[in-house]
């Protein structure tokens, strides 16, 4: 394999949805390096199951799907963010067409279908329940086509190369363990999600929160961190991961029961298991609650509907629980929620540009405030790919000779291969993974809260030394549940994803804003 570059026209970091489209975008201003952690099909857009959201239905509309997002996000939307959203959206998703993505169809329309808080069927999906993985690969085979675009896998990018206060490039941790350092005109981060820093979470193990970390790191703008999204269906067997059960089962009809199979969600709301996805995870949540039992679950129950139909629809899910030995057409299937999706992240405007000239970022590591508190379902691949592109046209407008000088503020680290402590690290890990997942999960308090923070930033100073992948994983997944546990300790209110015992109630007058960290102040605005 070729030596990676000293220097590049663009350099983006992630090969998901967002990095893919960016990438495409780019092709035609410059020489693009699109560097993947792992394998380019290693990304959360990869196990995106339920759909892409778009107004395209004969009987929807773009303002409908601007109402229902504004309605989810619970009062905290930047609204001209979503309006680009929905409006983008449909041209976005039709060019993706263009480019060879196969939509289910029923008979020669797309086949459409709902999830929770949608008003009308809207989610466009592909294979049944494999959508992001269509998305991801239609994509990739349009961007490798392109002679200006270099894919480089499993190159860990470790920190962002920073000269009087602009981003110039980015370190690498190659495959031997090598550093490498790249200078480029603009660097973009679509390194995907965090959810790693929970112990329970239905994402990859690539997603450690790592391109938060570095803009941190870097002295970037991190914004909304409080809000992380639960997913209230996730499989809860011993010994399996767990594994995401689509919001587009419920769509379609299924139940959901408690211990003694009762269906409770119409006590909690009017859309009963439609409801948004924050309230479904804490009637879950208080459902469990109740029983006081380390092991319970609740139950997902498909058994009323027409098995043949089922098993068809969600293929995917279909044959991954019938793994564990769950026929999910005939059986009904234990789930609890888990850690899904960051509505918070990197601060951008609406070109995917932060507050340090040369940095920009899009998808789920960014936060333009189009989610607000709490992400409507199948708004997260729309995001990607309408703010993907948005950046890669924004990023064109920074193309300059890219010069190779030192960079400030950023020692060199010195690298082995590994240390002999892998034991100790993963113990480190899940020690912080345990902390936000017992105590910033999906209820949280104060006084607790202030507890976790104090104890997190004390185990900033126990993090094993950065030697390899695995350590600065572990110190990215430390740096992220910190952002998120100060994040929520500052919102003394409870409003979408984030729900505060101590403070139950919205607080409009002082927190209808944004919350905005630079480094150890954290403001609202």
């Amino acid at each position: 394999m070729p030596a990676l570059p000293a220097e590049t026209d663009f350099i983006v970091v992630g090969a998901g949805i967002a990095g893919l489209r960016a990438s495409v975008e780019l092709a035609s201003a410059g020489r693009v390096l699109c560097l993947a952690k792992r394998e380019v099909t290693e990304s959360n857009t990869q196990y995106a199951q339920g759909g892409i959201a778009a107004a395209l239905s004969d009987d929807d509309e773009v303002r409908l799907h601007l109402e229902d997002t504004l309605k989810a996000g619970d009062g905290l939307c930047n609204e001209e963010a979503a309006r680009v959203l929905v409006e983008e959206g449909p041209p976005r998703i039709e060019e993706l067409i263009e480019w060879g993505t196969e939509f289910d169809r029923a008979g020669t329309k797309i086949a459409f279908t709902r999830e929770g808080a949608h008003s009308r069927s809207r989610v466009l999906h592909a294979h049944g329940d494999s959508t992001g993985r269509e998305i991801g690969r239609s994509l990739y085979w349009k961007a490798s086509a392109i002679k200006s675009i270099t894919f480089r896998e499993f190159e860990f990018t470790t920190e962002l190369l920073v000269r009087d206060g602009e981003v110039v490039g980015i370190r690498v941790l190659d495959q031997s363990g090598q550093l490498h350092e790249i200078y480029a005109s603009a660097v973009l981060l679509a390194t995907g999600g965090l959810g790693q820093v929970y112990s329970n979470t239905t994402n990859p193990a690539v997603a450690t929160g790592d391109g938060v970390a570095m803009a941190y790191g870097a002295g970037a703008e991190i914004s909304d961190m409080e809000f992380v999204q639960f997913h209230p269906t996730a499989l809860f067997l011993k010994g399996a991961p767990r594994f995401l059960l689509s919001e587009a089962l419920r769509g379609e009809g299924a139940y959901l029961r408690n211990l003694e199979l009762k269906r409770f969600m119409p006590k909690y709301h009017e859309a009963a298991e439609l409801a948004p996805r924050d309230v479904v995870a804490r009637a879950i949540a208080h459902e469990l609650e109740l029983v006081k039992r380390p092991d319970a679950a609740v139950y997902l129950d498909l058994t009323h509907l027409n098995a043949e139909r089922v098993r068809k629809r969600f293929p995917m899910i279909y044959s991954t629980c019938m793994d564990y030995n769950i026929d999910i057409a005939t059986e009904l299937v234990p789930v609890r929620p888990a850690a899904h999706y960051a509505m918070g992240g990197v601060r951008t405007d609406l070109d995917g540009k932060t507050s340090i000239p040369g940095l920009f970022a899009a998808g789920e590591v960014a936060c333009t405030g189009v989610h607000g508190a709490n992400r409507l379902a199948s708004n997260s691949l729309l995001e990607g790919l309408v703010y993907g592109a948005r950046a890669g046209q924004s990023m064109r407008e920074k193309l300059r000779s890219p010069a190779k000088q030192a960079a400030s503020a950023i020692p060199q680290v010195a690298v082995a291969s590994g240390n002999g402590r892998t034991a100790e690290l993963e113990k480190f890990i899940h020690k912080v993974q345990t902390l936000l997942w017992d105590r910033v999960g999906v209820v949280r308090e104060g006084r607790i809260l202030q507890q976790v923070v104090s104890e997190l930033q004390a185990l900033q100073s126990q993090a094993p030394p950065l030697s390899d992948r695995r350590s600065h994983e572990a110190a990215n997944i430390l740096q992220a549940g910190l952002l998120i546990a100060r994040s929520a300790l500052a919102r003394e209110e409870s409003r979408g994803a984030h729900y505060r015992l101590d403070h139950p109630l919205k607080n409009d007058a002082k927190y209808h804003k944004h919350s905005v960290i630079s480094g150890d102040k954290i403001r609202f605005e």
